[in-house]
């Protein structure tokens, strides 16, 4: 059986205000309905960067703006009688326009999803564990960014 290599990029959606993640939903060869990060392949000449967006807005209908790398995810799997190792470049993202919409072939639903929600909907340990790590960043951004605060006028 012959091995190929296969590199995509994707990433994690963050709504601040609403505290929401963008997911996809694709159903499995026995009909179930697994939850994921929305991801692709990259084409030739773009970069994983430019890959991440166009397949979130492609998959998901929104536009998101890329904050930071997140993480790569490795792994194994056997399709159409070749062995495939799949790299995926995940990146924090923020969104910044656009609408949900499910009209890519490859994705059943999309929805935004709670924080609190992440764990339970994920269906894979990989992509948890990024999104753990999406939040923990986040959480110190907030910290070192604090929003501004309004200044008094100086009554003199």
């Amino acid at each position: 059986m012959a091995a190929v290599d296969e590199t995509s990029a994707g990433g994690v959606v963050i709504n601040i205000a609403r505290d929401k993640v963008v997911l996809i939903g694709r159903l499995d060869r026995r009909g179930r309905l697994l939850w994921s990060l929305p991801k692709g392949h990259i084409e030739e000449g773009e970069t994983a960067e430019q890959t991440a967006v166009r397949e979130v807005g492609e998959e998901t209908g929104i536009l998101g703006e890329i904050i930071r790398p997140l993480g790569t995810i490795d792994y194994w799997f056997v399709a159409e009688r070749r062995r495939i190792h799949k790299t995926v470049h995940h990146f924090l993202m923020e969104e910044r326009g656009g609408d949900l919409s499910d009209e890519d072939v490859e994705v059943t639903e999309v929805d935004w999803i709670a924080l609190d929600e992440l764990e339970d909907r994920l269906a894979y340990a990989d992509e948890r564990r990024l999104v753990r790590k999406a939040l923990e960043l986040l959480a110190i951004r907030q910290v070192e960014e604090p929003e501004d605060l309004p200044v008094e006028a100086d009554g003199g």
